[in-house]
Parts: structure tokens; sequence; C-alpha cells
């Protein structure tokens, strides 16, 4: 696809912003859609922002299944949070009208470009500062569990085939390996052979799946801590963000993303393993909080298999990372070679953490249960 820039023009003309557009400039550090904020002077009144971004084709092969699944879920919270007495406005997303009375705008490429209000006073963190704030972003995303629990989750799309699929992503890098596209397999010894010891874990929770012990659920699906935006001035959760993963899934899943990403001090990208290290404070503080934000719309077998998602996600996210390194980069954008081999190997250094305090995970989601 070309660069967005090119279609930007375009994209601003499709959507009323309310006032003048005198900016538009290139926001984030997402590694999937091209985002922009988008600066209007409506009148007299104070300048207002906005949210406009387009769609990774690479990544979603159908925005309108990404757009419809959004729509859903965020009309459907909004009821929820409204009847709770939140203010729906500012607790979820909000989906601009294209001036075609559509929730998106498409390019001539087939680009899909859509529009969020940007909530002001709010902030993305990046990494876990402190516990308390770790803590924050679990009750944001249990609670995204519980005002979902009753969402028929049958009724949304796969976006993504098999996103959380592990057995598949374990195929996917056997194919890879195979063909070796790129010429990077001899780089990657170690890795493979940590991939092959652990070959067996794949299968822990969709086992559990297939036996009926874990219920499918509506699922975010990238849990990351700078997916849920904090008010600046109380540090508390405001709103859970980034829905185009929102499909059919596992709780334990969302649960463990959140844990790969946050319960650590590093870069995801970091070159020195001697910096990597699973915090178990933090495993803690985010189990504590996440139950607290579910308040009791898990099942006991989705709070026994807590610890297997947080291991697991962290495992398959790391063959993720390995499989596009060997294809040749073509999934996680990249800012320098060998990116996504450090990304990786901070992945499997998390896994051999986990594995090694396991006892103590499992003890902390019996202390919370």
């Amino acid at each position: 696809m070309a660069p967005a820039e090119q279609y930007l023009q375009e994209a601003l003309n499709a959507f009323d912003f309310g006032g003048e557009v005198v900016g538009a400039v290139r926001f984030g550090s997402g590694h999937i859609n091209d985002t922009f904020c988008v600066h209007t002077q409506p009148g007299e009144d104070p300048c207002r922002r906005f949210i406009l971004q387009r769609i990774s084709r690479n990544a979603f092969h159908h925005p309108e299944q990404v757009m419809a699944n959004i729509a859903g879920v965020t009309n459907y919270l909004k009821k929820e949070i409204a009847a709770e007495g939140g203010d729906p406005e500012r607790e979820t997303l909000s989906l601009c009208i294209a001036r075609d009375g559509s929730y998106y705008h498409t390019d001539p490429e087939g680009g899909a470009w859509r529009v969020y209000p940007f909530l002001e006073d709010t902030m993305c963190l990046q990494s876990a500062e402190t516990p308390e704030r770790f803590a924050a972003s679990a009750r944001a995303f249990g609670k995204f569990q519980r005002m979902l629990k009753d969402y028929p989750a049958e009724t949304l799309y796969e976006t993504i085939p098999h996103f959380h699929d592990t057995e598949a992503r374990l195929a996917r890098l056997k194919e890879v390996v195979a063909a070796d596209p790129v010429g990077r397999l001899k780089e990657v010894g170690p890795e493979l052979d940590f991939v092959a010891a652990r070959e067996a874990d794949c299968s822990v929770v969709l086992e559990a799946l297939r036996r009926g012990e874990l219920p499918l659920r509506v699922t975010h699906n990238d849990t990351k801590l700078n997916n849920v935006l904090m008010d600046r001035k109380t540090g508390e959760a405001v709103c859970v963000i980034d829905l185009d993963t929102v499909m059919p899934g596992l709780s334990v899943n969302d649960f463990g993303d959140s844990i790969r990403f946050g319960a650590n001090h590093c870069d995801e990208d970091e070159r020195d393993m001697n910096k990597v290290h699973f915090d178990l404070n933090l495993f803690d503080a985010y189990t504590q909080g996440f139950l607290e934000g579910a308040d009791g719309a898990l099942t006991p077998a989705e709070l026994d298999y807590l610890p297997w998602g947080a291991r697991l996600i962290t495992l398959e996210c790391g063959i993720r990372f390995l499989t596009d390194y060997l294809e040749g980069d073509k999934y996680f954008r990249i800012h320098r070679p060998g990116q996504n081999l450090d990304r990786c190997r901070t992945q499997f250094k998390l896994v051999a953490d986990m594995e090694a305090c396991w006892d103590k995970m499992c003890s902390a989601v019996d202390k919370y249960r």
C-alpha cells in the first residue's frame, strides 16, 4: 500500500470534524496502523482533537469486519456504562460517523480510515511505573471482561483467524523454518531449541477450551498497558482503547498479554537479557486489580488457568516475533535490523522466569480469587 499521507487529505475530507481542520500529524508508537492526531478549530470554541487511523490491510484483511466488531462492542458498552452511572463518552471509544453515514472511509487502495474523538486529560503509559498504575490498568481490563460477559461472543467476526491459537502459531513457525525465505535460520538455533522444549505447552489452554472447561468470551486480545488511557490527575484507568482485535477468545489470554507486556521493567526489544526480569510483585498487583475489575465474572476454571495464560501468551508472542524475523520482518514494524529477534528473546527470557517462580504465580491467584 502507498504511504498513508498520500490519502490523508481525502480521509480528512470524508469526515465532519465540526470545525476547520488546522493540522494532522503522526501520533503514537503503534506497530500496525497509521495514526494521526487531527487538530480542529470550531469557531470561537477551544481547539478540539481527534484520532484518525488508517487500518493496516497487512494485519486486517477485512477492515469492514474489524469496524463491525468495534461498533457492536462500543455501542453495547455505552449502554452498560450508562446503566452503572458512568460516562459512556469517556469510558469507551466513540466512533465518528463519516459524511456518507458509515463508520469508516475507504481510500482508493482499500485502506479503511476511522475517527475517534480525542480523550483529553488522559495519558498512555509505556511501562508500569508503579504497581498502583499497573493495578489500575488491570481493573480496566477486568471490568472490560465483566461488562461484556453477556455479549454473544459468537456473533463477532474472527478478524484475524487463529490470532491467539498457539498451536497454529507454532505450526506457522515450523513452515517458515522449513522454507527459510530470507536465510536467517542459522542465527536462531537457541531460540528454536527453546520453542521445541515447550511444544507440548502450546496446547494447554486450547485443550481446556476443547474440553469445555474454558468458555469463549469477548476478548480484547491486545491487553498491553498502553492500550488503557489513564486520567492525568487521578492515575485511574479511564478507557480501554485499540479494539481492532476484539473478537471471540479466552479471558486467560487477555490476562496473560497484560502480564507479558507489563510485569517487567525493560523495553519489549531490550538487547541486554540481563535487564529482562519477570516481576512477581507486579504480577501480584495486576492479579488483584484484574479480579477486582472482573468482580466474579470469571469461572473457577478461568481462575485456575490465569498463570498459564501469562506463560503461554508470552511464549506465543515470542514465537510470532521469531516467525516474523525469519520471514523478513513483514508484520511487525521495525526501526532497526534485528529488532524482531530482540523482541523474541525478551519474551523467551520472561517465559523462563515465569517457569522459575510458577508456584508463587499460582499462589498469587489463589490469594485473590
